[in-house]
């Protein structure tokens, strides 16, 4: 049997080779697709890790404006209740305020100057020195060095026992010849809204590390660049508003819950705490990234549809060309069937000619998607993200967002796929491949081997 199977198969070179392209393009596919899912967990996995179960502490803006300036207005007392909760693990809280930099120069584009340029001299003056700070007590911990939107380069990540540190970006350092290490002034911006007190501090801090990254869009203030943020620690956040630590009012906190805990659970639980809740809400760390989420599950679902559209395509494709295949040989089968061999017997001759076309279309199958996994991954990976980039453009067009770092993180979507084909795929792509294949010989088959010789011969008449 084996050598009739392999003598007809190397005899019908070119309908062979037809099954046998079809099988490994379409299996290549699969593979493809089960890599992209892995990847797309992977990197999602990643991306999450920190976040997965933690959730943010923000102002409810449907009854709390904010600061005068549209910042977060939380109180400190109301973090420090939740921090004290038995379910929570560590928490980051920050600070958002406006200060000068004594001496120094911001960094400037032609987009930004040409901002700078329609404004009032004197509103160009009053904010001609002036960089947005981040005040936090974990910097590493903090949203933009989390999603990736900020990356730390050189020096060290900013802690709650650090006092007069700073981070800043490596272009704002070029600019200014400064580097870890160096001190630098920075003082009170009387014209900021946000200064109600009309603090005018200055703040001696040394540089503790610098970080990178670059704004995704177009910004409408200089302010705006990521060249022109600083990190700082909680106390000079609060100084330049001439606040304390415990006095100062917070953009958000973000707490981190227990790992034994369930996160929906504890959220409820804080809603008894003595704390005015009508002004704030307490939103899941992953919400705050629904381009990511949105770029993850579209890619996801093309990756099943590539899936399945494999499967079902070599299915119907490889019924049409056995059932072509067998019905070319219906002289043979009456004459088998006549010489005595079972229905069962021809049905596994065909079988196993069908193997020998897959088993090399497997093996192939599995070198062609290692070669093209990444790239038709890449590709996909692109279309969705661009696809994205063009609803959230037409959103910011249309409610006239900024470009700042925090529209940035919140926007954030998969950036690349790390690929590669393992063996266990290839097993599963096997498993459910074979399955199809079976059905669609059966189908091919069914038909014909249900007729007697005779029959089967005058229809070769």
């Amino acid at each position: 049997m084996l050598k009739n199977a392999f003598a007809y198969v190397t005899r019908k070179g070119l309908k062979s080779l037809v099954i046998l392209l079809v099988i490994l393009t379409m299996s290549a596919l699969s593979l493809i697709s089960l890599s992209i899912k892995e990847a797309t967990d992977k990197a999602s996995t990643k991306t999450f890790s920190n976040i997965t179960n933690s959730f943010s502490m923000e102002i409810n803006r449907r009854v709390n404006p904010g600061t005068p300036r549209g910042g977060g207005n939380v109180k400190g007392q109301d973090i420090k209740k939740i921090a004290n909760s038995e379910n929570i693990e560590s928490y980051v809280k920050r600070i958002n305020s406006v200060a000068d930099l004594d001496g120094y120069d911001i960094i400037e584009t032609s987009e930004t100057s040409e901002t700078s340029s329609n404004q009032s001299p004197e509103r160009a003056k009053n904010f001609k020195r002036a960089v947005m700070l981040t005040g936090v007590n974990d910097s590493s911990k903090e949203t933009k060095f989390v999603s990736g939107t900020y990356k730390l380069v050189e020096g060290k990540h900013l802690t709650s026992q650090d006092k007069n540190k700073v981070l800043i970006h490596k272009d704002l350092a070029k600019k200014n010849n400064l580097k870890v290490g160096d001190k630098i002034k920075i003082k009170s911006n009387l014209f900021d809204a946000d200064n109600e007190k009309g603090a005018n501090e200055t703040v001696e801090v040394e540089i503790k590390g610098l970080f990178d990254g670059h704004n995704k869009g177009g910004v409408t203030a200089a302010q705006e660049l990521y060249e022109n943020t600083l990190v700082t620690d909680i106390h000079t956040a609060a100084k330049v508003y001439g606040n304390t630590e415990d006095t100062a009012t917070y953009q958000d906190a973000t707490f981190s819950v227990k790992g034994d805990k369930n996160l929906d659970q504890v959220i409820k639980d804080l809603g008894k705490l003595d704390i005015n809740w009508q002004e704030y809400s307490l939103i899941k760390s992953s919400s705050n990234y629904p381009a990511l989420q949105q770029s993850i599950s579209g890619v996801y679902s093309i990756a099943n549809q590539l899936f399945i559209g494999s499967l079902l395509f070599a299915g119907i494709i490889v019924s049409l060309l056995l059932f072509l295949w067998i019905n070319a040989r219906k002289k043979e089968i009456a004459v088998l069937l006549s010489l005595g061999f079972s229905k069962g017997q021809i049905l596994a001759q065909f079988a196993i000619e069908l193997a020998f076309v897959t088993i090399p279309a497997f093996i192939g199958s599995y070198f062609l998607a290692s070669y093209a996994g990444k790239h038709i991954g890449n590709n996909i990976l692109q279309s969705v993200t661009g696809n994205i980039a063009k609803q959230i453009a037409k959103q910011s067009a249309s409610t006239g967002l900024g470009g700042g770092a925090e529209v940035d993180g919140f926007n954030k979507t998969l950036s690349s796929l790390d690929m590669t084909i393992n063996p266990n795929m290839l097993v599963w792509v096997i498993i459910f491949m074979t399955i199809v294949l079976a059905i669609s010989l059966y189908i091919a088959s069914s038909g014909i081997l249900k007729k007697n010789p005779k029959d089967l011969l005058s229809d070769t008449e």
